[in-house]
């Protein structure tokens, strides 16, 4: 079965600031290493232009629009004769987007949520900017970076006729072990959140003002400029996705810290845990619902609750401890985790919905 997917989504180009970039980029290749075409097709924001790290790629076709209204001018024929077209989450527009391409398509269509749980909260206030609720049940698909009871309130709150889990991945080509020398004794990736900074500060800012004589980092986008941070931390403003490995390999433990909607949902992983598994560097993560069913505590992540757990782990864990750790979850990504499993399920998604129309179509004919 060989596929032609149309994807309309937040930005592929550039990763400076969005998080979706890795993800779509891991799963778009491994479904090009299956035989399937796929054009990305994403608007051309300033801010993205400025920092664009990903050329034309070999595994897929890029297309760039200025605004809405060549939409339908440019990518007509396309969208009506895909196999496949799928939305993503905060792409410009898309609840216009929305009611054009389930409108248009012939084929399969499918929401796919890299923010299900902002998606959701927002809905629940009143409305978002890229979604309107009544848009869900037109969708053959609802995909989401969330797994866990929020499909079902997907599915019987909202309408949708199938959400499914399409976690995200990290691409097990760029991310990889590195042997490097260690710099730091624990490093943070991720773009700026006011959420999440009172959590960074807590499990990563508080412990480095304690080890005066370690060695901290982080890395990411929009941080602000009055953000007050210890001498014994290094501030990254940008790493881009070649860059990852090398600044994860540099660490001792890398520390994950989940969003408050995300939290709340539970459920939810975030791309860095699986790219820092891919590079063999052991995670402490925050604690969420639903964190065992992808990486079983103590064994191949470690979670933290407070500065005082961080600081234990940092001053008590042994090398072969956290390598051991490290090695575990590797395993568990590898069986389970990968971009080529996200594909698959994305292929079993897709031929469910086929049955399920084939089954309805000979019903009626009987």
């Amino acid at each position: 079965m060989t596929l032609d997917i149309v994807i309309f989504g937040l930005s592929i180009t550039s990763s400076w600031g969005n998080g979706h970039a890795t993800t779509y980029r891991a799963l778009i290749k491994a479904l090009a290493k299956r035989g399937h075409r796929v054009t990305f097709i994403e608007r051309d924001k300033p801010w993205y232009r400025a920092h664009r790290d990903f050329a034309q790629p070999d595994y897929c076709r890029v297309e760039l629009y200025d605004n809405l209204s060549q939409v339908p001018r440019r990518f007509s024929k396309q969208v009506a004769e895909a196999d496949l077209v799928i939305l993503g989450s905060y792409v410009p527009d898309g609840i216009a987007l929305a009611d054009w391409i389930t409108s248009r398509a012939h084929g399969v269509t499918a929401f796919y949520d890299i923010d299900t749980p902002v998606t959701l909260a927002n809905l629940e206030r009143g409305g978002s900017d890229y979604l309107s609720a009544h848009l869900i049940p037109r969708f053959d698909l609802f995909l989401s970076f969330t797994g866990g009871p929020v499909l079902q309130l997907l599915e019987e709150q909202y309408g949708s006729p199938r959400a499914r889990a399409l976690y995200c991945a990290a691409d097990m080509d760029q991310h990889a072990p590195t042997r490097i020398p260690l710099k730091w004794d624990l490093g943070y990736l991720g773009t700026y959140s006011a959420d999440r900074q009172v959590t960074l500060d807590q499990l990563l800012i508080e412990p480095a003002r304690h080890f005066h004589d370690r060695c901290f980092a982080v890395a990411g986008a929009q941080y602000p400029g009055d953000l007050s941070w210890p001498a014994n931390l290094a501030l990254f403003a940008h790493l881009p996705p070649h860059e990852h490995s090398g600044f994860y390999c540099a660490q001792r433990f890398t520390l994950n810290i989940t969003r408050a909607d995300m939290i709340a949902t539970g459920h939810s992983p975030s791309v860095r845990l699986f790219e820092a598994a891919a590079c063999g560097v052991p995670v402490i993560t925050d604690a969420w619902p639903g964190l065992e069913s992808f990486f079983k505590p103590g064994v191949e992540i470690l979670v933290a609750s407070s500065a005082r757990d961080v600081m234990e782990i940092l001053g008590t864990m042994s090398d072969e401890q956290r390598l051991d750790i490290a090695a575990a979850a590797r395993r568990c990504l590898i069986n389970a985790h990968t971009p080529e499993r996200r594909a698959k399920d994305l292929e079993n998604y897709y031929a469910e919905v086929l049955n399920e129309d084939a089954s309805v179509a000979t019903a009626g004919v009987a």
